[in-house]
């Protein structure tokens, strides 16, 4: 196919860099044909950008816009230079495809279908009205009034001493991106942004399980120290209650004694009571004899 599937307005993805702070920047995909065309967005470095949306169906004369948004940094690259890159894949669709049916195997080109690929360089540009910024160690370091119309002449030196050279790299990195995009380098690795949220899901959820494994072991410890504090009382209770028990045989003992020795002094107290009243009762019978006798003879 001769003819563009997307026109990309712009080309270029540039932010606007200032540090600890995020950046972003819209991308418009233009479809001037009478085909539903879908589109993946893929970057070198998926960890350090957020792209939204990445996947989508581009209607036909019609025009789509994701964002790209970079994360806040710490440092700055060397000489606010950044190699990171964008490759923007889009193959036709037939009618009535969703965002919900896009896939990979839609942008292999192992089916044979065709696939038009497109690459965008990021550029950082220094926020406006802002002092020059001077790249020290990887970090930026505001340069004084008087400095910067120094560094400011340096650079314009270096521009024109340098200004053939760069137009003639400028042609043959014009020349090279062409040859990329017919035939894209083998060595850079573009991934999307779900690709590598999909492992930090996976890393999230080993964390959790990682979390609730070391509670259900903490929770574990502590049931057994609760289960051996319950077995140690009721082992003091099960002492406890023996001890309980022998008291209570050795008093029913002394209970049991002590009735037979009450038994024993009743049944003596019972024979005194007899003892003691038989020379009474035969001191009565005496006399009673005594009188009959006497009242015998004086009759």
């Amino acid at each position: 196919m001769s003819a563009e599937l997307l026109e990309i307005q712009p080309r270029e993805l540039k932010f606007i860099f200032e540090l600890k702070k995020q950046c972003s920047c819209s991308v418009r995909l233009v479809n001037k044909s009478n085909n539903h065309v879908a589109f993946k967005v893929k970057t070198t470095s998926p960890k350090k950008y957020c792209v939204r949306p990445n996947t989508g169906i581009v209607k036909p004369k019609s025009a789509c816009d994701f964002t790209v948004t970079m994360q806040a940094q710490k440092l700055a690259p060397p000489d606010m230079i950044c190699k990171d890159k964008f490759l923007v894949q889009c193959t036709v669709v037939r009618a009535g495809t969703t965002d919900e049916d896009i896939n990979s195997s839609m942008f292999a080109k192992d089916n044979g279908r065709y696939i038009e690929e497109n690459k965008l360089r990021v550029i950082l540009i220094s926020p406006p009205n802002s002092p020059i910024l001077s790249p020290i160690n990887g970090t930026l370091k505001h340069v004084p009034p008087y400095e910067a119309s120094i560094l400011k002449d340096q650079v314009l030196r270096q521009v024109e001493r340098f200004t053939p050279r760069q137009t003639d790299t400028n042609d043959e990195e014009s020349k090279m991106e062409k040859s990329e995009v017919a035939k894209p380098a083998k060595n850079v690795e573009y991934k999307t942004t779900k690709e590598v949220e999909e492992p930090a899901k996976t890393v999230k959820y080993t964390a959790t399980q990682y979390m609730e494994e070391l509670k259900f072991v903490k929770d574990n410890e502590e049931m057994k120290s609760k289960i051996n504090e319950l077995e140690s009382k009721l082992s003091e209770a099960k002492v406890t209650i023996s001890k309980l028990t022998e008291e209570r045989r050795w008093t029913s003992q002394e209970r049991e004694s002590l009735r037979q020795e009450l038994a024993l002094l009743r049944t003596k107290r019972d024979a005194r009571k007899v003892q003691a009243g038989f020379p009474f009762l035969f001191v009565c019978m005496v006399t009673l004899i005594g009188v009959i006798v006497g009242y015998l003879i004086r009759s």
